[in-house]
């Protein structure tokens, strides 16, 4: 009997041991994967929460992997031009990037929807949107067809409406207006007759001080600041129309991403999602200390009057829909978004306080 027991167990314990030996070696093929990407970044890294969520990604994988993920960080220029760098992911000239989807709306007309809506979501209703919605998977099927695979790593709250050499009342004050301006809320401002032009974050200052931009709009009053676009256009509007919320995305080749291992997938993943949250927090700590300080370098914080805002709506509504009208991927795209904040107002305008009683 004993012995009929012993050989049942040594039956049992072999299979037992062979599981945990072949679970060990496993765990330990997934945990020496070895990554070593070149990381193209488009904005400076410098520049608070909307360049250094990336370094912050990178560190935070290099660390808890024990430096089996490691990401080098290049600054913008370095390594291919600043709106080139979703084609060369796409054509395996770099692994990966970091960079803003609205510089691609000229060969991906619905990137732009990724990047900043004008009249869009608030930044949280964005990622809500992009986790617990449709997002995630619009994007990834968007950009799958570029050969890419892009993972949301940043969102920060909205850009000021711009900064401008002289006071702004009206549309027709647009008319002519030489100014720097991206995304959708670009072509809003060409319908509106402005002369538009897209320059990466670096050239925009040179241009505004050699006068050939009367204006310009990049991110945050913190980040503009470090720009020094307040030291030449002393009018800074605000709501930021155009771009309420920014995100910024770790793009990288769709066959490098499909290669590597689900434990892997999965670090990238949990890295970029705690980094797109830190980066709106971060984002809405700067601001009110860089306001506060305006007075002081002769700027004015204005606000754009309401008729100039509900023409600015209009305009934006028209664009829209001009877009979905020729693009199937862009109103698929814009249709999700719509209803999903049509869902969400619900909650939204009886769940929050208004402030307007303080």
């Amino acid at each position: 009997m004993r012995s009929n027991w012993l050989k049942g167990k040594r039956v049992w314990a072999a299979p037992l041991v062979g599981c945990v030996v072949a679970a060990s070696v496993s765990t330990h093929v997934i945990a020496e994967e070895k990554i070593r990407w070149k990381v193209q970044a488009v904005f400076g890294t410098h520049l608070p929460a909307l360049g250094d969520p990336i370094t912050q990604v990178a560190e935070q994988i290099d660390l808890a992997t024990d430096g089996n993920i490691k990401f080098k960080i290049y600054e913008p220029g370095k390594l291919v031009p600043p709106f080139g760098i979703t084609e060369a992911i796409k054509n395996k000239q770099i692994d990966a990037g970091y960079t803003w989807l609205g510089y691609d709306q000229g060969k991906i007309p619905a990137a732009a929807l990724f990047a900043a809506v004008p009249f869009g979501m608030e930044p949280w209703e964005y990622a809500t949107w992009w986790y617990e919605g449709e997002g995630k998977k619009l994007a990834e099927d968007l950009y799958g067809q570029h050969g890419v695979h892009p993972v949301l790593c940043s969102v920060i709250g909205p850009e000021t409406a711009g900064w401008f050499t002289k006071e702004m009342n009206t549309l027709d004050d647009f008319k002519g207006l030489k100014i720097r301006f991206a995304g959708i809320g670009g072509k809003v401002l060409q319908k509106a007759g402005a002369s538009v032009t897209v320059l990466p974050g670096g050239e925009i200052f040179p241009a505004l001080e050699k006068g050939a931009i009367d204006a310009s709009e990049f991110s945050m009053p913190a980040i503009d600041s470090l720009m020094g676009f307040d030291k030449i256009a002393k009018n800074n509007y605000f709501p930021g129309w155009h771009q309420t919320f920014t995100a910024s995305h770790l793009v990288i080749n769709k066959d490098v991403w499909n290669a590597l291992e689900d434990s892997t997938k999965a670090t990238i993943d949990m890295a970029c999602t705690a980094g797109t949250f830190r980066a709106l927090t971060r984002g809405e700590s700067l601001q009110g200390d860089v306001m506060a300080g305006f007075e002081e370098k002769g700027v004015t914080a204005r606000t754009l009057n309401p008729e100039l805002l509900q023409s600015l709506y209009t305009l934006s509504t028209e664009v829209m829909q001009d877009i979905a009208a020729s693009d199937p991927d862009f109103k698929r795209i814009y249709n999700s978004q719509q209803a999903f904040l049509d869902n969400y107002k619900v909650w939204k305008q009886k769940a929050y306080l208004p402030r307007d009683f303080e």
